[in-house]
């Protein structure tokens, strides 16, 4: 082998070595299209399936039953119609503004409660908010309602229940298919279902939004509530997973919301998080809900000096956001700093819908908590009560106690107010930006955050002169003609007029 043989053979070596890199370059050059073209024809041919899916559901869709031609069928998306809350009460009387308006409208209410006749539903809407519908309404049960409850999802409740509103929104539709569909309960995830695949013209009354950004502030700030659990707010790895997963939720929230043609809010505080989260703001009304108030205002009235207990009367659900538990410590504090003549006659009255096995146990829960305060005495429980003991409950009173942190609105507490009850509510959400505010330069009621708070504004009303109650009764009673029957259905035909002008 001669040196000239060496270096030829050197040369061509480094020369091979030299070209590995780019046969290995083409090599993954080769792979990557192969991948991204292998992709794209999977992409193309999951579209095609989409769209044959798509053909073959709107087929289906228009074999679905429909109402009789020559009317305009309107179904009220209301799972739990038969509950007897204040979102119950805007159920009813849209109907029955709808009835009185529109000869030609049929209305419809999807619902989950199985266990209750249509003539017993009808009896309690009547019996608890004194509305009588001018027309029949047809109900259509839903057997599904079981996934839209959240003791089922103790982990990603939000989603898993919104995911399962989708499910129950398409039994709805797969019984019966609307020319409107109203959402009442804040469904949002239902409404791309009957715009999308129903073809329905879409209307929302939102008492609440799913998420806010309140949620999201108390999670960043882990500050644990009943919906942010005390584990999840004690770890800041897990705060900052549901920080993510809130976020990601709240996006997709804002996606389906949108495909509401009119969108109602029953307040400033909602507006303001629906508007932000769903844009649209042209399209977004404030009607605040219909409240008895003429009802309530005729209640004749009896001075204090007549009464024989000092009641504080508190109307609301028993869940777990209206915070029953500061009710009872704040009676508890009330108590301990009133002089022991006038505490003996303070008087806790909750009144109360109480739908489920949950709500059951959450009053047992209280009901413990009562004793273990030893104001066991002191408070005096009204389940599923009648419009009826609501009323005299209230005559009784002096006080109305109402303790949810950013209350979308607060029925109850404009009904109380109306009845003569000086309000001691949450300065959060609708008694604050909404109710309990200043009417004409006059004091209409107090607002509280805490326990010491609460205890000190009942201590004050319970304290002050007659004169001075019935100043802030006077202005309170005033002020509640903002949220009349007669107003909601004006608020209310003006925002949905775009949703019966449609052929």
């Amino acid at each position: 082998i001669t040196m000239a043989n060496l270096i030829t053979y050197f040369l061509k070596t480094l020369d091979e070595s030299l070209n590995l890199p780019s046969e290995m370059m083409s090599l993954a050059i080769r792979t990557w299209s192969m991948s991204i073209t292998l992709l794209l024809v999977l992409l193309v041919v999951l579209a095609v399936l989409l769209c044959i899916c798509w053909i073959l559901l709107k087929l289906t869709v228009q074999l679905l039953r429909r109402g009789e031609p020559g009317y305009k069928h309107v179904a009220f998306f209301h799972p739990y119609c038969n509950a007897g809350g204040g979102g119950e009460r805007v159920l009813w009387c849209s109907i029955r503004s709808l009835q009185r308006r529109y000869p030609n409208v049929k209305c419809y209410i999807y619902t989950g409660d199985t266990d209750a006749t249509p003539e017993e539903i009808l009896r309690k809407a009547q019996e608890r908010f004194n509305v009588v519908l001018p027309r029949p309404v047809e109900f259509i049960y839903l057997h599904f309602r079981t996934l839209v409850e959240a003791k089922h999802y103790p982990m990603l409740t939000l989603l898993l229940q919104s995911i399962g509103s989708v499910f129950l929104g398409a039994e709805a539709l797969s019984k019966f298919r609307p020319d409107v569909y109203i959402d009442t309960m804040g469904y949002a995830f239902t409404y791309p279902v009957f715009r999308y695949i129903g073809g329905c013209v879409v209307g929302s009354y939102t008492h609440y939004p799913t998420i806010s950004t309140d949620m999201l502030g108390r999670v960043a700030d882990r500050i644990e509530a009943h919906n942010n659990r005390g584990f999840i707010a004690r770890n800041m790895f897990f705060s900052a997973i549901k920080l993510v997963y809130y976020h990601v939720f709240a996006f997709i929230y804002s996606l389906v919301g949108r495909s509401a043609h009119t969108v109602m809010v029953n307040s400033t505080w909602t507006h303001g998080h629906i508007t932000s989260l769903w844009g649209n703001a042209y399209r977004t009304h404030i009607v605040y809900p219909p409240c008895d108030t003429e009802k309530f205002k005729s209640l004749p009235h009896l001075p204090d000096s007549e009464k024989k207990l000092k009641s504080v009367v508190s109307i609301g659900q028993f869940r777990p956001e209206k915070d029953h538990p500061l009710q009872l410590r704040a009676i508890q504090r009330l108590c301990d700093i009133l002089d022991p003549v006038d505490a003996e006659s303070v008087r806790l009255v909750l009144i109360g819908g109480c739908r489920n096995e949950d709500d059951q146990q959450r009053v047992d829960q209280l009901k413990a908590l009562a004793v273990e305060l030893g104001i066991e005495d002191k408070v005096v429980w009204k389940l599923n009560a009648p419009f009826t003991d609501l009323l005299d409950a209230v005559q009784q009173g002096t006080i109305g106690l109402h303790t949810m942190w950013n209350e979308h609105f607060g029925i109850c507490v404009v009904e109380c107010m109306a009845g003569g009850l000086i309000m001691v509510a949450h300065d959060s959400g609708g008694p604050q930006m909404d109710i309990v505010i200043d009417y004409e330069s006059q004091q209409t009621g107090y607002r509280a955050t805490d326990t010491e708070s609460f205890a000190q504004g009942m201590k004050s009303v319970l304290e002050s002169t007659d004169f001075e109650k019935e100043c802030i009764r006077n202005a309170a009673r005033s002020s509640v003609d903002r949220f009349s029957d007669a107003v909601f259905e004006e608020a209310f035909f003006s925002a949905t007029e775009n949703l019966f002008s449609s052929p």
